[in-house]
C-alpha cells in the first residue's frame, strides 16, 4: 500500500497566523481607545443647581443675523432647566422680553438684566424695558444693569453708576452690575451704587489648570469679601468650557467641565455660595463674537442634551466604543490580507504595517466623527470638505511609504535579487551596441567616458557617439577626432539640426546600429564605466524574457565639494531603497544611463518615445506592458558627475517630474485598467509618484496657509484658528515621513549622519521645482529638454547665489513673516495657534532647504582635477538656456 501523500500545512498556518496578527492589532486598537477615554471618578451630584445663566438661542439661531427663538422653543428650554434649578439669569430686556412671562409657568425666579454698550439709544431702550419688566413680573427677584461694561470699556464708571442709580430709583428689587473680580478691585466706588456685588469668576480665562480652578475661584471670592465685607456677593458666572482653545494652562474639555462643575456644586453647597452657572445651554453663535471657546460653556449642548452625567464616572468621549469598533472593523480585512499576502516579511515588519493600517482606519473614523463634536460654521465645513480628501491622500502616501519601509527593512530575502554573472566566453557573447548621446558637453569629460568604454573587457561591441545640435565646432570636433583615435569600434555622428531631444538622437543611433547587435546599451556622456560592465551583465539576455538590465546611477569625484557631495548621496537613496522595492514586482524605473535593452524589444515596441522628455522611464513601462522582464543589479558599474550647481540640479528634477506627468497622462489606461501590466506594476507606476504629488500639494497648501494666516491677522472675525482636527493628522504625516526617510537612509545608504542630513536638505530643496514640474506637466503637453550642466558656471557673485531659488526665497520669507505675525497676535495662548505656527515652520523647511542648497552650491569649490570646467564656447551656447526650464513652460 502506498503511503498517503504528505499534506502541506504551511498555507493553513500562514492563514491562521495572519488572522491572529490582525485580531491582535485590532484588540490593541480597542485597548488604546479605552485607555485614551478612561473613565474619571467624580463626586456625584444629586441636588439642585443654584442658578443658570441662560441665553435662549437654538442651534442655528443668531441674534446678529436676526433669527430668534419662538415661545414654544423658549418654553421647552425653561421646562428642561426647571428640572435642575429654580433660578435663571438673563442678560437683555429687549433681546427676548417674553422670558419672565414664560418663566412664571415653571416657577423659575429671574435675575433680569439690561444689556449696555456703546449704543446710547439702545441703552436707553434697555433701561426702560428693564424697569418695566421688573415692575410687571413678580418672578424677577433681582436686577442687573449692564454686563462687563467696564471690562469692555464701553462707557465710563460714572456713566454706568448713573444708569444703576436710575434703575434703583424706579424698581423695588435689589440692583447690581456684573463685572469680573479685578474690575471691582479697580473701581471699588462702584460698590456704593449697588445693592449686591455680581462677580464673574471664570478660572479658564485666568489660564488656571482645571485641578486648581476651584481654589482660584474661592481665593478671588474671599478677596472680594475682604474688600466689601458688608455687601452680599453673587457669583454671576462660574463654569468651565467643554471645547475650544487651550488658554495658557487651562484646557477646555468635556471631562474637565464635568469635574469642575460637580466639584463646584459640592463646594458651593458646603460654603453656602450664591452662584449662576455659565451657562445653561451652548450658544454656537457666540463663536463669531468672542472666539471658538465661547460656544461651549453650556451644561447642555445646543441640541438640549446633558453633556455629561451628574452622577457616575465621567468619559471625555462617551461614544468611543463605537468608534473603536468601527475603526477595528474597517482595518480588519486589509490587515488580514496584508499579513497573509506578505507572510514572507519578518513578524515585526508585518506587525508594524498592520499598525499603520489600523492607525489609518482610526484616523479616518476620527476625522469623520470629530467634526460633530463642534459647532462648525459654513467656512469650517468648507475647509473640512477641502481638507478631508487631502487627509485621505496623506494617509495613502503614508501607507505607500510605509509599505516600502517595512519591505526594505524587514524582508527575509529579496525574491528578485540579481548579481553579477560569470562572463561568457567571447564566442558566446551577444553583440552590444553602446549609444552615447551628447549635446554641448565638455570634450574632456566625454573623452574620459569614451576611454573607459574603449577599455571594456568585452569582445563584441561597438560605440556610437551621437552629438545632436551642438553649434560650436570647437566642442564637437575634438570628440569626432577622439573617436577616430579610438578605432573602428567608435563611430561619431554630428546632427544639426535634429528634432526629438535625446530620444531623437537615440532613435537615429538605432538606425545606424550594427545588424549583429542583440543589445542596445545606453550611457551618459559623463559616465566612466567599469571594464566588466558588459561581460558580467550581458549574460542575463540569454533569457528571452529579459528586455532590460539596469544598474544604479552613481557619482564620482564628489568628496571634496560640499554641494556635489550632498547631491550624490541624495541620488544614492533611490537606488539603494526604492529600486529594490520596485524590483520585487518587476516594476523598476528604467534610467537613461547604465542601462541595457534587448534590441528586438526596443524596436518592436516603437523605439525611443520622442513625445516625452523622460523617454527612458517610458520605455521601461512600455516593455513591461509588452510582457518583458526587467533586471536590476545593484552594482556600481559606472559613475558620472553630479549636476554642477543648484540651477542644474533643479532643472534636472523638474524635467523628471514633468516627464513623469507626460507618461502618467499618456499611459493612464495602462495603469488603471486590467491588462498586460501586473497589479504590482500598476501599483508602483501609479503610486511611485505620490511623493512628488505630495510636493505639488505642499505648494498649494502652503499658499492656502499663507492666505488663511493673512485672513486671521487682518480679519480675525472672519478667519479663525483652524481646529486641532485639521492640524494633528498633518503634523503626524510630517513626523512619520521624516522618520521613514531617516531610518531607511541610515539602514541602506552607506553614509554618515552629516551626509544623511545634507542629502535630506538637498532632497527637500527640490520640492518647489518638483511641484512646478508636476503642475506644468499636468497642464501642458510638452516642454523644452534642457541638458543638465555638469561643469560649473559663473553665477555673478554673492547676489547670484539665490538667483536659482528666487521663488523659494520669497516663499520662505513669507512663511517666516507669517510665523512672526502669529506669534505677535496670538502668542502661545492657544494650542491651535502654536500648532499652526509649527505647521507653517514645517512648510517653510523645503523652501529654506532650497536656499541652503543654493548657498552651499554657490560657495562650494570644485577641485580642478575632480570635475571638468565649462569650456568658454559652451558658456556662449548655454546662455539661451540659463533660465530655469520651468520659467519657460507656459510659453511652450
Amino acid at each position: 500500500m502506498n503511503p498517503a501523500p504528505a499534506i502541506d500545512l504551511r498555507p493553513r498556518r500562514a492563514f491562521i497566523a495572519a488572522l491572529l496578527l490582525a485580531l491582535l492589532v485590532a484588540a490593541l486598537n480597542f485597548a488604546l481607545w479605552a485607555e485614551a477615554d478612561r473613565p474619571t471618578d467624580v463626586v456625584p451630584w444629586n441636588g439642585q443647581v443654584a442658578g443658570f445663566a441662560y441665553s435662549p438661542f437654538q442651534r442655528y439661531q443668531n441674534p446678529l443675523a436676526g433669527t430668534y427663538p419662538s415661545d414654544a422653543e423658549v418654553s421647552a428650554d425653561l421646562a428642561l432647566l426647571a428640572k435642575h434649578t429654580r433660578r435663571i439669569r438673563i442678560y437683555s430686556a429687549l433681546e427676548y422680553p417674553e422670558i419672565p412671562r414664560l418663566a412664571m409657568q415653571y416657577h423659575l425666579q429671574v435675575l433680569a438684566g439690561a444689556w449696555l454698550d456703546r449704543r446710547t439709544d439702545n441703552n436707553e431702550k434697555e433701561i426702560q424695558a428693564l424697569i418695566a419688566q421688573a415692575r410687571r413680573w413678580p418672578d424677577i427677584k433681582q436686577v442687573e444693569v449692564g454686563n462687563e461694561v467696564l471690562l469692555r470699556t464701553d462707557m465710563t464708571p460714572e456713566k454706568l453708576m448713573a444708569y444703576i442709580d436710575r434703575v434703583r430709583a424706579h424698581v423695588r428689587q435689589p440692583v447690581s452690575t456684573a463685572e469680573p473680580w479685578h474690575i471691582w478691585e479697580k473701581y471699588p466706588e462702584l460698590a456704593q451704587h449697588v445693592d449686591f456685588i455680581t462677580v464673574h469668576l471664570l478660572p479658564y480665562w485666568e489660564g488656571v489648570p482645571r485641578k486648581d480652578a476651584i481654589g482660584d475661584v474661592l481665593t478671588r471670592y474671599q478677596r472680594l469679601q475682604q474688600l466689601f465685607p458688608h455687601k452680599k456677593i453673587v457669583i454671576g458666572e462660574v463654569g468651565w468650557p467643554s471645547n475650544g482653545n487651550r488658554f495658557e494652562f487651562a484646557k477646555p474639555s468635556l471631562s474637565n467641565e464635568a469635574m469642575f462643575l460637580r466639584d463646584w456644586f459640592q463646594v458651593a453647597r458646603e460654603r453656602h455660595l450664591d452662584y449662576y452657572i455659565m451657562e445653561a445651554i451652548d450658544q454656537p453663535w457666540k463663536e463669531q463674537v468672542s472666539g471658538l471657546t465661547e460656544a461651549y460653556w453650556g451644561v447642555f449642548n445646543a441640541d438640549r442634551q446633558l453633556k455629561f452625567p451628574l452622577t457616575g464616572p465621567v468619559l471625555e468621549d462617551p461614544g468611543w466604543p463605537w468608534k473603536a469598533l468601527a475603526s477595528g472593523l474597517l482595518a480588519l480585512l486589509p490587515m488580514f490580507w496584508f499579513a497573509w499576502r506578505f507572510a514572507r516579511f519578518k513578524l515585526v515588519g508585518r506587525f508594524v504595517y498592520l499598525c499603520l493600517i489600523q492607525l489609518a482606519a482610526g484616523l479616518i473614523v476620527w476625522s469623520v466623527t470629530v467634526p460633530f463634536q463642534f459647532y462648525l460654521s459654513v467656512i469650517d465645513w468648507g475647509m473640512l470638505i477641502i481638507l478631508f480628501p487631502a487627509q485621505l491622500a496623506i494617509l495613502a502616501i503614508l501607507l505607500i511609504n510605509g509599505f516600502e519601509f517595512v519591505e526594505v527593512l524587514w524582508h527575509r530575502k529579496w525574491l528578485r535579487h540579481f548579481g553579477l554573472l560569470k562572463p561568457d566566453p567571447p564566442e558566446q557573447q551577444p553583440f552590444v551596441s553602446i549609444h552615447l548621446a551628447c549635446y554641448n558637453e565638455p570634450p574632456e569629460m566625454v573623452a574620459a567616458t569614451l576611454d573607459s568604454l574603449a577599455a571594456l573587457d568585452y569582445a563584441n561591441y561597438e560605440v556610437l557617439v551621437i552629438d545632436n545640435n551642438t553649434k560650436r565646432e570647437e566642442i564637437w570636433k575634438p570628440l569626432e577626432a577622439h573617436c577616430r583615435q579610438l578605432g573602428e569600434r567608435f563611430r561619431f555622428f554630428h546632427l544639426d539640426p535634429w528634432p526629438g531631444f535625446k530620444a531623437g538622437a537615440l532613435n537615429y543611433g538605432l538606425k545606424q546600429t550594427d545588424p549583429r547587435a542583440d543589445i542596445i546599451a545606453v550611457v551618459d556622456s559623463d559616465y566612466v564605466v567599469r571594464k566588466d560592465w558588459l561581460s558580467k551583465l550581458a549574460g542575463y539576455f540569454h533569457d528571452r524574457n529579459v528586455a532590460v538590465v539596469q544598474c544604479p546611477q552613481a557619482n564620482r569625484e564628489f568628496e571634496h565639494s560640499a554641494f556635489r557631495r550632498m547631491t550624490a548621496w541624495e541620488f544614492d537613496g533611490f537606488f539603494r531603497i526604492g529600486m529594490h522595492h520596485r524590483n520585487e514586482r518587476n516594476a523598476i524605473i528604467q534610467h537613461g544611463t547604465m542601462t541595457m535593452v534587448r534590441r528586438v524589444a526596443l524596436e518592436g515596441t516603437g523605439g525611443w518615445s520622442e513625445w516625452t522628455i523622460c523617454e527612458d522611464a517610458e520605455l521601461g513601462l512600455r516593455l513591461m506592458h509588452a510582457g518583458y522582464e526587467t533586471v536590476y543589479v545593484d552594482e556600481l558599474m559606472g559613475k558620472g558627475v553630479t549636476p554642477a550647481d543648484f540651477r542644474a540640479y533643479k532643472t534636472q528634477r523638474y524635467r523628471w517630474a514633468f516627464g513623469a506627468m507626460q507618461i502618467l497622462k499618456g499611459r493612464w489606461n495602462w495603469m488603471v485598467k486590467k491588462g498586460p501590466l501586473t497589479t504590482g506594476q500598476r501599483f508602483h507606476f501609479l503610486t511611485g509618484w505620490f511623493s512628488w504629488f505630495a510636493d505639488a500639494l505642499h505648494m498649494v497648501f502652503t499658499l492656502m496657509a499663507l492666505g488663511w494666516t493673512a485672513g486671521m491677522l487682518l480679519a480675525p472675525s472672519v478667519f479663525s484658528l483652524p481646529m486641532q482636527l485639521f492640524l494633528i493628522p498633518v503634523m503626524g504625516f510630517f513626523v512619520a515621513k521624516a522618520l521613514f526617510g531617516i531610518i531607511l537612509y541610515r539602514a541602506r545608504v552607506p553614509c554618515g549622519w552629516r551626509d544623511t542630513l545634507m542629502a535630506a536638505i538637498a532632497s527637500m530643496g527640490l520640492s518647489h521645482a518638483i511641484a512646478r514640474g508636476i503642475w506644468n506637466g499636468l497642464i501642458h503637453q510638452k516642454t523644452d529638454f534642457v541638458r543638465t550642466a555638469k561643469s560649473r558656471r559663473l553665477s555673478g557673485g554673492a547676489a547670484g547665489a539665490l538667483g536659482p531659488v528666487r521663488e523659494e526665497t520669497l516663499m520662505a520669507a513669507a512663511l517666516l513673516l507669517a510665523i512672526v505675525g502669529m506669534a505677535i497676535v496670538f502668542g502661545t495662548h492657544y494650542i491651535e495657534g502654536v500648532l499652526w505656527m509649527v505647521i507653517l515652520g514645517a512648510q517653510a523647511v523645503p523652501y529654506l532647504s532650497a536656499v541652503i542648497g543654493a548657498l552651499v552650491a554657490h560657495y562650494s569649490h570644485d577641485r580642478p582635477a575632480d570635475v571638468p570646467q565649462a569650456h568658454p564656447a559652451m558658456l556662449q551656447q548655454e546662455s539661451p538656456h540659463a533660465e530655469p526650464v520651468e520659467a519657460r513652460t507656459a510659453a511652450t
